[in-house]
């Protein structure tokens, strides 16, 4: 099941630090409308025209950046608490695109408010800077993978941290939860074939390492295919300054 989450944002920072009554209350007065996507509609351009960028409520988005042959390279894939167009405010010739990969909602907030957060709540601030790094982090990693890694180390790589990832936010298990990728969406973030994937995705699962079916990915023993993929969740964390 899909769950909603209006404080998918704070939940998300607390993990770095203990917000306080006020922090919250700062965090609470950033955003401004929630708004309902569909999946035919692009993310990027709705922020735009307004300098307003979004948190995700619900659903699932994905960033990317569209070659000159017409293909794409998915750099990541976004859910609940996480940030969406920051980067297109930040960089005007920015060429990353979000669109949602379900029906999503976000919360729309003006990147004004957010810069004066700065000054007037550093400590969430602080936090806000920390969950960024560890966004930046994860990019990194995927580049690391696409990079260096084989084909099945790369795919256990990517459930076992999107399993991290969704534990935190309380959508699943890191062992077991709902994916509604498809396998072109694993070969555009991954660096592979359709074909490939799914003869990846074979053997993990002839190997008793991991299941993906019907949409829901079951890791059998996650200690077993973090050895396998050199997996370290270390990355995932992060420390605020404050």
């Amino acid at each position: 099941m899909d769950r909603s989450h209006p404080n998918a944002l704070a939940q998300k920072l607390n993990r770095f630090l203990d917000l306080t009554a006020r922090e919250t209350e700062a965090l609470a007065g950033l955003t401004q409308r929630q708004i309902t996507l569909r999946t035919d509609q692009g993310v990027t351009e709705q922020g735009q025209a307004n300098h307003t960028a979004f948190i995700l409520t619900r659903g699932w988005a994905f960033s990317y950046i569209l070659l000159q042959d017409g293909s794409r390279q998915i750099v990541d894939f976004r859910v609940a608490g996480d940030f969406l167009g920051l980067r297109g405010l930040l960089s005007p010739m920015s060429d990353l695109f979000i669109e949602p990969l379900t029906d999503i909602e976000v919360t729309e907030f003006q990147i004004e408010k957010l810069l004066n957060v700065g000054t007037q709540v550093p400590r969430l601030m602080s936090a806000i800077l920390a969950a960024l790094a560890r966004d930046q982090a994860i990019t990194v990693e995927h580049l690391v993978s696409i990079g260096r890694r084989g084909a099945l180390e790369r795919m256990a790589h990517f459930f076992l941290e999107l399993g991290s990832r969704l534990e935190e936010a309380g959508l699943g298990r890191k062992d077991n939860y709902a994916c509604p990728l498809t396998q072109y969406h694993l070969a555009d973030a991954l660096g592979l074939s359709a074909i490939h994937v799914n003869r990846v995705l074979r053997e993990l699962r002839e190997e008793g390492h991991l299941t993906f079916r019907k949409g829901e990915v079951f890791i059998e023993d996650p200690d077993q295919l973090c050895a396998l993929a050199g997996f370290d969740p270390g990355y995932l964390k992060a420390h605020p300054v404050f």
